[in-house]
């Protein structure tokens, strides 16, 4: 992928963009080849799957998960899924719009979503399956489809309520005896998944989950102080510790406590550390290519968190200028040639692009 296609007609200030980019309709068409390609593709597969039985030992991805079974595992497929939702809400004459209603279409009949609720009940382990990444995401595209005023969305997100009101149920389980907060920079990062929840239950005016929400977060990070951001990254990070915690407290805490908490929570040293780009090494390794997701996570949480500023404070323009360096280095490898990335790089980008 060339930085044209992502960096056309925006202006440049020496090396920072003076503005952030934002997604656009061939932007967009391009993005949307990637999770097409790879919802259907079953090979290689990442199943995540604790066997219990041993009748279950010949099961295939497709017979575990029949919608969410392709881009490597069952989260990617998912988020694949709310990215395609999203492209199509968001540009409705995509030339690809029938290959997206058909890949949907396929992925969300009845049978196959109460298939994937019922996976959880089938298997006793399976309470923590994806738990809570996956989840996260699957919360997005509920809400996705939720707030699309389209005919065959409409049927698509009715029938996805089995499987929604399964992840409900387990997050609402689960919360509360969650004693402490993951803080890893992948999948079980608790303020991440927080964050999809809240806007979720927010969407859905879930009040009872917005507020048992809110106060585990309170709970978590309220009190939390100098935060080591200064140590990130570590080698395999897709998201910045740090950072989420901070897109998930300015959604928590009013305007003015956000400040404070701020202040207390990310020191100057920290600060500057999380705002510089990573150096990935290898795009063709799977775990070293979550890097240039991490850019695109930091990038996303910085335009939040420097929504919640003052005009007036320089930290704000210092997160919008790192926002739009994560982007614009980051965004040409999103589409570099090799699986790695490419089953669940786009989905990252088109949520940053999409970060007001």
């Amino acid at each position: 992928m060339k930085y044209g296609i992502f960096l056309a007609g925006l202006a440049m200030s020496g090396q920072v963009l003076a503005q952030t980019p934002s997604l656009t309709e061939a932007q967009a068409s391009h993005l949307a080849s990637l999770p097409l390609h790879c919802i259907t593709q079953v090979l290689p597969n990442k199943p995540n799957h604790t066997y219990e039985f041993e009748s279950d030992l010949q099961l295939t991805p497709q017979q575990l998960h029949p919608s969410f079974y392709g881009c490597l595992d069952w989260h990617s497929s998912v988020h694949g899924h709310w990215m395609l939702v999203r492209l199509l809400k968001t540009f409705p004459t995509l030339p690809e719009q029938s290959a997206i209603r058909a890949v949907l279409d396929s992925s969300f009949q009845a049978s196959r979503l109460q298939a994937e609720a019922a996976y959880f009940d089938t298997y006793k382990l399976a309470k923590g399956f994806e738990r809570t990444y996956g989840w996260a995401w699957l919360l997005k595209l509920d809400e996705e489809l939720q707030t699309w005023n389209d005919p065959q969305a409409k049927v698509w997100h009715q029938n996805l309520q089995p499987l929604t009101a399964k992840i409900l149920t387990l997050w609402k389980n689960f919360l509360p005896k969650q004693t402490y907060p993951n803080r890893t920079g992948v999948h079980p990062n608790t303020a991440f998944g927080l964050v999809f929840a809240l806007d979720y239950a927010r969407t859905v005016k879930d009040t009872a989950f917005e507020k048992l929400i809110i106060q585990r977060s309170k709970d978590y990070y309220g009190g939390n102080t100098n935060a080591p951001g200064y140590q990130e990254p570590d080698g395999t990070d897709f998201l910045s510790p740090s950072l989420e915690v901070c897109d998930l407290m300015r959604r928590v805490l009013p305007a003015k406590d956000f400040i404070g908490w701020f202040d207390r929570y990310l020191s100057k040293e920290s600060l500057n550390t999380v705002t510089k780009l990573p150096f990935v090494s290898d795009r063709t390794d799977y775990s070293i290519v979550h890097l240039d997701g991490l850019c695109l996570s930091r990038a996303w949480c910085m335009k939040g968190i420097a929504s919640a500023l003052p005009k007036q404070d320089k930290r704000r323009q210092l997160l919008l200028d790192s926002a739009s360096e994560h982007l614009s280095k980051t965004l040409p490898h999103v589409a570099a040639g090799n699986y790695g990335g490419e089953h669940w790089l786009a989905s990252f980008a088109v949520y940053a692009l999409s970060v007001e």
